[in-house]
């Protein structure tokens, strides 16, 4: 009873020499090192990738934004699943499903691109011009992003380390292929399914990966 009674006594001890959070201030870390990091990527597909120079006229067409819509639904999702597990008090998980939808729809449109289209151009759809290299740049292209959520996370008090790495990871490949987009020509839906997911994959396996090791706290 006595060892009891000193750990709450401890608890609160510690407790009364600690500052009151600042609201949102988890939020603003997040979007700091996001925005900082995101601001590296953007210079890197201007100066080093160029944007595409149809660009314009791109944004008039379904394609573009069937692309955008996915990679950019993903970020968004994979950022408030970051924030979840930013805290301590990130318990449940059975929210993760929601990744599910973007991938699912863009899936399914996949598949009737290709129901429209001849046989012969199947494999086309698939391959694009870029496939050797999509996976590699959008991973490459999340490197700086992933690397500002760490920052953000070193102020933070993630628990579920392994999830909260993934979902870092997930958040800087999802962001980083949104702006490669405004680089990438490629317009088939099952070639963004697998080249672009390829590379927001790997940015989640270097999540999972290192996140254990540079988010202890």
């Amino acid at each position: 009873m006595s060892r009891s009674r000193d750990t709450e006594a401890l608890i609160a001890a510690l407790a009364q020499d600690m500052a009151p959070v600042r609201r949102f201030a988890v939020e603003r870390r997040l979007i700091l090192g996001l925005t900082l990091g995101a601001a590296v990527t953007l210079g890197l597909v201007c100066a080093g990738l160029g944007i595409r120079p149809d660009l314009w006229a791109a944004m008039h067409g379904s394609a573009f934004w069937i692309k955008w819509i996915y990679t950019g639904s993903l970020a968004v999702l994979a950022l408030f699943a970051t924030r979840r597990l930013a805290r301590p008090d990130s318990a449940s998980v059975g929210w993760l499903w929601l990744f599910a939808l973007p991938v699912v729809a863009l899936a399914v449109i996949g598949l009737v691109q290709m129901a429209q289209a001849p046989r012969a151009l199947w494999l086309a759809l698939w391959l694009g011009n870029s496939w050797r290299m999509c996976s590699g740049l959008v991973f490459a292209l999340s490197l700086p992003i992933f690397a500002g959520l760490l920052w953000s996370f070193r102020g933070l008090a993630p628990t579920r380390l392994r999830l909260a790495g993934a979902t870092a990871g997930l958040s800087a490949g999802a962001w980083a292929a949104t702006l490669y987009c405004l680089h990438c020509p490629e317009v088939s839906a099952i070639f963004v399914l697998t080249w672009y997911t390829g590379g927001i994959a790997l940015a989640v396996w270097l999540g999972a990966w290192i996140g254990p090791k540079l988010m202890r706290w």
